[in-house]
């Protein structure tokens, strides 16, 4: 066996010491908000699956589509910003539009909807809302630094 007690514990002495720290700068600097892919991910699993939790599907099928869709858009973005945070977080913004819109198309593209229905998408989209500016605020702050 060899003898690697003269080793020293730090790699300060590396040639490539500054490579590697800019490196894992770049590689862990996006990830501000990483305890917010998780909950964006499950409001999205939510809004998908809401039309069938509340029992919508009979007297809104244009909505079911809709919830469904959206929802699938939002668990794909979460996705996005877990698997490649420092070129998704730009799309926070998109994540904005997209509760605003769950919002406003209760009445564009449900007819006559039921309060259950329009409270649901009321809370999905606005917490899609507030999530998509937690990492929109996170984004612009890791672009400034």
């Amino acid at each position: 066996m060899s003898n690697v007690s003269h080793a020293r514990s730090d790699l300060s002495g590396h040639p490539d010491a500054s490579e590697m720290r800019a490196r894992y700068d770049r590689v862990m600097g996006g990830r501000d908000v990483a305890l917010v892919d998780a909950p964006v991910f499950l409001v999205g699993l939510y809004c998908a699956v809401s039309p069938w939790v509340l029992h919508f599907t009979g007297n809104q099928p244009a909505l079911v589509t809709h919830n469904l869709v959206m929802g699938i858009a939002i668990a794909v973005l979460a996705l996005g910003f877990t698997v490649m945070p420092e070129r998704m977080y730009g799309l926070s913004w998109a994540m904005c539009a997209i509760g605003a819109w769950i919002i406003v198309s209760t009445w564009v593209v449900g007819n006559s909807p039921d309060a259950g229905i329009v409270i649901n998408n009321i809370i999905v989209g606005g917490l899609t809302v507030l999530l998509g500016m937690v990492c929109a605020g996170a984004a612009a702050r890791t672009r400034s630094t």
